[in-house]
């Protein structure tokens, strides 16, 4: 890129790009540019933001849009060519599995070495490793030894090394879920926290629910000094969501480095056949299991629909949070925006499809909530640097600068909201005008791209 720049400019002509993107609002929460600017785009990174006039062999026209980095999804299930079409289509260029992960890295980034439509990554996954090592029979999610049997001590040891063999193979982080495997011990949890500590990784765990769970989490990160990521701050904290906000503050101040994360819904979605759904609705009574909806056909759950649906399988809401908690989660500065897709056989959350543009349209410009820039930086800048020391080609992304990866994200911010449903997830949002990810187009003019494949994959160490 510098080279074919230098020689422009010795041969005394004007740059011809590959791409520019002329006459957009540019918001880079790095740098804080918030002005009309052109960008030039050249071989996958952007070469020149400037109010100078400039040439591309393609001309995207932005004016009255706003031009932001690509948004960065850290906690996206279903890492799919579907759900990546699904993520673009909501402004996302990189989306990673960081909290259920994949037990063998290695193999999870050949699958998808063909060619994908945006960014992707994985982590490690200590609820997949301990899957393999307790011979669960679960697909999805443990259902058998690896939720409700304690661990040997050998198999504590299998499970912290093939943890370590995952963080070898470039996974971006480690995964954990605790209410999905109820009986991991504190010695399990603790040799898999000294495993993150030593590589100096972050842990992106979904704690058990309320302060309790925060807790324990926190006291484990602590003890062992592993960085900590708390998924869906909202959906494990509900009604005590302000009280964890205020520990991770009160944590961060003493100096542990621990990050969280909200999604801008008021219900979630999980596996009926899980731990976290079993343990707490196997012997509820109507009332609680009301709280659950089947999502092929909208009913609420009672104790008969409850046990046939269970036999089955597949996702099921849950309807246990409040927009209130849900506010409190999206405009604290502690949170950083991930969307918790969550895709299975053609249904899934409305999250997959509409989470970021939600945050837009909902808490930008209707409440007022946030500001249109830290919105952004939620979407683009903290979930980059929250990988930064384990991945330092991260760097690269997040951000408006010359050098940078050019995964560029245009909307109109007059329009843009979600539009899926519990009944009908699959709806693409509105407002997403233009994705671009390494300088390819992958949505154009609100219609995704089809025969495109320039995402590649992050990882630990960079490229494999």
């Amino acid at each position: 890129m510098i080279t074919a720049l230098l020689l422009a400019l010795q041969l005394g002509t004007a740059p011809v790009y590959d791409r520019v993107i002329l006459g957009g609002h540019v918001m880079d929460p790095a740098s804080n540019l918030d002005a009309v600017r052109n960008i030039g785009l050249l071989a996958g990174r952007i070469a020149v933001i400037t109010t100078e006039a400039i040439r591309g062999r393609d001309t995207v026209a932005a004016s009255g849009l706003v031009v932001a980095p690509g948004f960065i999804d850290l906690h996206a299930h279903g890492q799919t060519a579907e759900t990546y079409r699904f993520y673009a289509l909501d402004g996302v260029t990189t989306a990673l599995e960081l909290e259920l992960g994949t037990g063998d890295v290695a193999a999870w980034y050949r699958e998808r070495s063909s060619g994908q439509r945006i960014n992707y990554g994985v982590s490690i996954g200590h609820i997949k490793v301990r899957m393999a090592v307790m011979h669960d029979p679960g697909t999805r999610m443990p259902v058998g030894d690896g939720a409700y049997r304690a661990a040997s001590a050998a198999e504590i040891g299998e499970i912290a090394q093939r943890i370590k063999i995952g963080l070898r193979a470039g996974a971006v982080d480690i995964g954990a879920g605790f209410p999905y495997t109820p009986a991991a011990t504190r010695a399990e949890l603790l040799a898999v926290f000294r495993v993150a500590a030593r590589a100096k990784t972050p842990m992106h765990v979904h704690i058990r629910p309320g302060v309790a769970g925060l807790k324990e989490v926190l006291a484990l990160a602590n003890e062992t000094h592993a960085p900590l990521h708390v998924v869906h701050v909202n959906s494990v904290g509900l009604a005590e969501t302000p009280v964890l906000l205020e520990m991770i503050g009160a944590a961060r101040a003493r100096g542990q480095d621990v990050t969280t994360e909200a999604y801008p819904y008021d219900a979630g979605m999980t596996e009926i056949q899980s731990a976290t759904i079993q343990d707490v609705y196997k012997s509820a009574p109507d009332a609680r299991l009301a709280e659950l909806e089947w999502p092929p056909t909208g009913e609420r759950l009672n104790r008969e629909s409850f046990e046939r649906y269970a036999l089955v399988g597949g996702p099921v809401v849950i309807h246990t949070n409040t927009e209130e908690m849900v506010a409190a989660a999206i405009t604290s500065p502690l949170t950083l925006i991930a969307s918790d897709a969550y895709w299975e056989n053609g249904t899934g959350h409305p999250r997959t499809t509409g989470a970021f543009a939600k945050v837009l349209g909902r808490y930008v410009r209707e409440t007022h909530a946030l500001s249109l820039m830290d919105a952004i930086r939620k979407m683009t800048l903290m979930p980059a640097q929250r990988l930064y020391a384990r991945v330092p080609a991260m760097k690269q992304k997040g951000r408006l600068r010359v050098g940078a990866d050019a995964d560029i994200t245009i909307f109109d911010p007059a329009t843009v909201m979600d539009r899926s449903t519990y009944r009908e997830p699959a709806l693409a949002a509105v407002g997403i005008q233009h994705v671009i990810v390494n300088g390819v187009s992958v949505v154009a003019n609100g219609q995704a791209v089809e025969g495109v494949a320039p995402g590649k994959p992050v990882r630990a160490g960079g490229p494999r």
